[in-house]
């Protein structure tokens, strides 16, 4: 045997070994027994929430042609999807990355453009990259979209339902809401005839607050006559104090029309959320992730001082829309994933029927406690309890109680 063809063979004993059968990718875990259990009732529990504030559940496919499933869709978001050929048509499919698209698509196809909506959705996507260090590759998302009204009171309405459901898990406390408005930089470029390249330039320094360096490319901006060079500056430097940017803003752009409104929204939706929840919440108008995108007010919250904001979303115009009766829309998406890393398990109790009295009453129709005890059993799973019938002297689960006659009924007895 040549030393290759043995190399082989020891490179293809040692993959068919359990070590390598079990190697999962970076970022894909097993969720097993306690976690799985916390993602399910998490999930039921926030979608049951969403119910009864009258979003519609959608159920959109994990994959699509990338057509369709790509469409406007960001270069970023490209990137994080992966893309597999279907072996019907030979055409190239993607599975979906974020499923707030595929809302989008649904609600331009199959809504009136004049009627207001409300849709919800839960479901894994899949990255090609995990987000953040350790991050999950396969993170159940969970959100919840208006369509058909560029209203304020429905930005008010989504931010108000994000509360609930950070109440009804115990972290409004420990929640951070940071909030922006990309209409302010938006239009600011727009006034200023930004190219661009001058625009990803000036997102990249708010991003990484160098305001040296925003200084001196404002200054540049202004050698060449734009009249707006403070006001970048400005905006950098008092991003996240409302008074202190209305202060130091030029007339022009603070009595721009679209500027005033964004500016008033802001100071309202800090006020409604500070009365209405008591939160932590900081302003940063600089928070230009996805400007491309959204096409107003924005929002971020983060847990803990976690890193990444648990919850996201803002305003922004449906892209599947006709170019002529445009379908405004605010959102917001969630990782479950992540967010149950923040709950205790729900407690569980397990009644345990022994092998000894299943084996003799339950295996046997004709005993006198055999209905007795069936429908004891099926009482208690009906009500929700946990109940398991022991199959052997070795099934012993970890139970919390034991089913133990007392007189003529069968009571749970706590172990």
């Amino acid at each position: 045997m040549s030393i290759l063809t043995s190399n082989y063979a020891k490179s293809a004993k040692s993959l068919t070994s359990t070590e390598y059968t079990w190697l999962l990718p970076d970022g894909v875990v097993d969720l097993l027994a306690t976690e799985a259990v916390k993602q399910e009732t998490l999930r039921y529990q926030l979608m049951q929430i969403l119910s009864t504030h009258g979003y519609e559940l959608i159920n959109p496919p994990m994959i699509e042609y990338t057509e369709s499933l790509l469409n406007h869709a960001s270069e970023d978001l490209k990137r994080q999807t992966f893309k597999i050929i279907d072996q019907l048509t030979g055409r190239l499919m993607g599975i979906r990355a974020d499923i707030t698209p595929q809302i989008a698509r649904i609600d331009a196809h199959i809504c009136e453009i004049d009627k207001i909506a409300r849709y919800c959705y839960t479901g894994h996507v899949i990255y090609t990259l995990p987000k953040g260090l350790f991050g999950s590759r396969t993170p159940l998302q969970l959100g919840a979209e208006i369509f058909g009204t560029d209203s304020l009171s429905a930005d008010i309405e989504l931010l108000d339902v994000v509360f609930k459901l950070l109440a009804s898990t115990d972290l409004v406390a420990q929640s951070h809401i940071d909030i922006g408005h990309v209409a302010i930089f938006q239009t600011m470029s727009q006034l200023a005839n930004l190219s661009n390249e001058q625009q990803e330039q000036l997102t990249e320094l708010y991003a990484n607050k160098a305001l040296p360096e925003l200084k001196q490319v404002c200054q540049r901006l202004a050698d060449v006559g734009c009249e707006l060079a403070h006001d970048f500056y400005v905006l950098g430097e008092a991003g996240n104090d409302l008074t202190k940017l209305n202060q130091q803003l030029s007339a022009t752009v603070k009595q721009h029309p679209i500027i005033q409104q964004a500016l008033t929204d802001l100071l309202t939706l800090v006020t409604y959320l500070q009365t209405t929840w008591q939160c932590n919440i900081s302003i940063d108008v600089t928070e230009l992730q996805g400007y491309h995108y959204y096409t107003g007010m924005t929002f971020n919250v983060f847990v803990n001082n976690e890193s990444l904001p648990i919850i996201w979303g803002g305003r922004y115009i449906n892209p599947h829309s006709p170019q002529d009766n445009v379908r405004h829309g605010t959102g917001f998406s969630c990782d479950l994933t992540r967010w149950q890393n923040h709950i205790l398990p729900p407690q569980q109790n397990l009644t345990l029927v022994p092998y000894s009295v299943a084996d003799s009453i339950l295996s046997n129709p004709t005993h006198t406690d055999y209905f007795n005890l069936r429908q004891t059993i099926q009482q208690l799973r009906e009500a929700g309890q946990a109940v398991v019938v022991a199959l052997s002297e070795q099934d012993k689960p970890v139970a919390t109680h034991i089913l133990v006659k007392q007189g003529e009924t069968w009571e749970q007895t706590p172990i």
